[in-house]
């Protein structure tokens, strides 16, 4: 691998762990690899606000208990 991919892997890495730390923070109970999917779909295009909605939604349905079909 050419110095420049390695550095600008590092620098994905340490922006990463910036991340996390401030995910930290914010207890927002992600982890590094959550982040890292995050970030990922993000720079991809998908808007950061609808994300986070799906995550509080997700996390809310693996939350509540199953229901009964009675």
């Amino acid at each position: 691998m050419p110095p420049q991919d390695d550095s600008k892997r590092q620098a994905a890495r340490e922006i990463i762990d910036v991340l996390c730390e401030i995910s930290t923070l914010l207890n927002t109970h992600l982890d590094r690899h959550s982040v890292s999917l995050c970030v990922s779909l993000i720079e991809n295009g998908v808007n950061p606000e609808a994300l986070a909605n799906v995550i509080k939604e997700l996390r809310q349905q693996t939350q509540q208990p199953p229901t009964q079909n009675t």
